[in-house]
């Protein structure tokens, strides 16, 4: 489904990405956008260390791109709770799949596309669907909760556990939304109560960035610090929410019953709707609070991951062979190397002027 709604949308984000990033407050909407949209973050993070890697976006500017991406991805999450448990999606999604169905034999690209990501988004429910029906029934399957129950009752051990599970599960599968579907299931079925199901979406926040990351290895030093800067991010968003996790809890609690649904913490039903809603609070808490502090962010990773500068004239400084198919900025990309060429090449005339008047053959050869 991402990767169709990519393909459909793909030349207008980048553009829009190219275009809206010029301050912070338009870089943190840009992400949002964009990630609401593809429905996947990780989608987002790895374009915008694309653009990094081609020197499109400078690291300030993607750390503000990186933050909207969090908020952006808590729409899969509201879609699943609105839609997936209260109306019977499946219903719907067969005949989309059999609209969807056609167009993939379409000879037009763009319509093709469109067929994927209608499918795509059916099977995403029917998914779901199976997904509620498959995971055991506590009543029939008490042995279940006496599992989890021994591991629920640790307190903030408890959170780590299930903070673990989260960030686990999310490295495997390579996608938040599918861990969220995952948990959002687990919870409505009162397999596992609403504090275990929080620390499962921190874990997620977590695991989330693993993608970027592994896309990162094989680029350039900007880019692997805008990788870096995203799990700095998403992890101290973790940290501080874990200080204040009760408190915070019991705040969304407040609002789930000011709503006027039940009380997340007795009713599993009411659990998909107040997750949502954590997931919402915490990440937008956290992009408020951050946003302050991405000049600091700029300066830790630039620490963190220094420019080893020793064989810069000796390798192309934008062109990798990495994970980026993003055919649009392998021009920029050549183009940028050009540049830099340019430069290497009015150094090597400098460098000649001052070969005829060196004497130490040691300073020579060097």
């Amino acid at each position: 489904m991402s990767e169709s709604l990519q393909k459909v949308a793909g030349e207008r984000m980048r553009s829009i990405l190219a275009a809206m990033t010029s301050n912070r407050v338009k870089g943190i909407f840009t992400g949002f956008l964009i990630t609401a949209v593809i429905q996947s973050s990780s989608a987002t993070t790895v374009m915008v260390i694309s653009f990094v890697n081609a020197g499109l976006l400078s690291l300030a500017e993607s750390v503000g791109v990186i933050m909207g991406a969090n908020i952006g991805t808590t729409v899969t999450a509201w879609l699943i709770s609105i839609l997936g448990f209260k109306v019977k999606m499946s219903a719907i999604a067969i005949p989309l799949i059999g609209l969807g169905f056609p167009l993939l034999f379409s000879t037009n690209a763009k319509r093709k596309s469109i067929g994927e990501l209608i499918i795509g988004f059916s099977l995403l429910f029917i998914g779901l669907q199976y997904l509620k029906e498959s995971v055991p029934d506590i009543k029939s399957n008490p042995e279940i909760f006496n599992f989890l129950g021994e591991y629920i009752n640790m307190g903030y051990l408890s959170l780590l556990i299930f903070l673990f599970v989260g960030t686990l599960l999310t490295i495997v599968i390579q996608s938040s939304s599918a861990t969220m579907a995952l948990t959002l299931v687990l919870c409505f079925n009162g397999l596992i109560p609403f504090e275990m199901a929080a620390a499962m979406v921190l874990g997620e926040n977590i695991g989330t960035t693993i993608t970027a990351n592994l896309a990162a290895l094989v680029a350039n030093v900007s880019a692997k610090r805008a990788a870096r800067a995203h799990l700095l991010f998403n992890t101290f968003g973790v940290i501080w929410i874990l200080i204040l996790f009760h408190p915070f809890i019991n705040i969304i609690n407040w609002l789930v019953i000011e709503m006027g649904a039940e009380s997340p913490l007795t009713n599993p039903s009411s659990i998909p709707i107040a997750l949502s809603l954590f997931h919402t609070i915490f990440n937008v808490a956290n992009v408020l609070i951050l946003a302050w502090f991405a000049p600091v962010i700029v300066k830790i990773v630039e620490k963190i991951v220094p420019d080893k500068n020793t064989d810069e004239e000796f390798r192309l400084k934008y062109i990798n062979v990495g994970t980026f198919s993003t055919s649009e900025l392998s021009i920029l990309q050549a183009q940028e190397e050009i540049r830099v060429y340019g430069e290497r090449i009015i150094n090597m005339f400098e460098f000649v002027k001052k070969l005829f008047e060196t004497e130490k053959d040691k300073k020579f050869e060097k």
